[in-house]
């Protein structure tokens, strides 16, 4: 019975959206595949129902009971490896090569678990190697680009990054596509990050609408970003206006993580703009917030900026 109603919940929910098998399955299976689990005939593995839920911007947390034994072991070691990727970019700079190791032979496991031809879990490992780099150092710009676009087009081989409306994407393609932005910005080439961001915010706006309280980490993680660049470039009256859909995202949905940043970069942009009183404004909430959650990286960098634009010490 869950067989045939998470495949009828599918097709409803695909053609409501005025999208394809075809659409919806490529890259990750054939559109027989879907057609098959549509009707209550077969059902996927758990990672490509995952992806296809995703893609149609549809919470995919309550179908766990899916999981055979060997999913479940596949799920838990990609569950703890990205645990392992947070743990590493938080990290001080001395506790990272061992976080990093840990993290590397996690995925040689999850490689020798997986299938050859698993393109959607050969993508994740792909996407999370580059993150914790080489055992000799990080990768270099142009071969984390290499890299990012190999691993996202192992699922979205006709990608288009001037067109992206064109393309379904999951969680983890759009992480990919966030990582690709940010290489470029790294490239010092920011126009270029700037258009990969506002395309990717417009459509996680709209792909991720349904269930925006599941996928609002991804929505102001995009933002953040996204204004991150925008202030980079000058374009202080955008950066604000993405800022302040991130910082509404973040409340709404009790999302937090971000909010720090959001809310010190809308201060960064008020004070390029001349206003002081409400860069104040904002440099003193993210402080707060940046002392409360114990980030004492970003709280560092703030109080330099509010030496150096304001010549002030906190509290003021």
């Amino acid at each position: 019975m869950r067989e045939i109603f998470l495949g009828e919940y599918i097709k409803q929910e695909r053609r409501k959206q005025g999208i394809t098998q075809e659409q919806l399955c490529s890259g990750i299976c054939e559109p027989i595949t879907i057609s098959r689990m549509e009707n209550g005939k077969q059902m996927p593995s758990y990672s490509r129902i995952r992806v296809l839920l995703q893609r149609l911007g549809l919470p995919d947390e309550r179908f766990y009971a899916l999981l055979s034994k060997h999913e479940l072991e596949i799920k838990t070691l990609e569950d703890e490896i990205r645990a392992d990727v947070i743990r590493f970019e938080r990290a001080s700079p001395e506790d990272r090569p061992r976080i990093q190791a840990a993290g590397l032979q996690k995925l040689e496991e999850l490689e020798k678990l997986s299938e050859p031809d698993d393109r959607i879990i050969h993508q994740y490992i792909i996407g999370k190697r580059v993150t914790l780099g080489k055992p000799d150092g990080p990768y270099c710009p142009e071969e984390r680009l290499e890299l990012l676009m190999e691993a996202l087009r192992l699922t979205v081989p006709n990608l288009d990054l001037e067109e992206l409306n064109l393309g379904l994407y999951s969680m983890e393609e759009t992480t990919l596509l966030n990582q690709i932005a940010i290489t470029y910005s790294q490239m010092g080439q920011p126009k270029k990050s700037v258009d990969i961001y506002r395309q990717l915010l417009k459509y996680v706006q709209k792909h991720y609408s349904y269930g925006m309280s599941r996928y609002a980490g991804k929505f102001t993680l995009v933002a953040c970003n996204y204004t991150h660049e925008l202030f980079k470039v000058g374009r202080y009256d955008d950066a604000l206006e993405v800022a302040e859909l991130g910082r509404k995202a973040c409340v709404e949905y009790a999302h937090y993580q971000f909010l720090p940043i959001i809310l010190h970069l809308m201060g960064e942009c008020y004070f390029c703009q001349g206003d002081v009183n409400r860069c104040k404004e904002y440099y003193r909430d993210a402080y707060c917030l940046y002392k409360v959650i114990g980030d004492e990286h970003n709280r560092r960098l703030l109080e330099k900026d509010i030496a150096e634009h304001l010549g002030l010490k906190f509290p003021f």
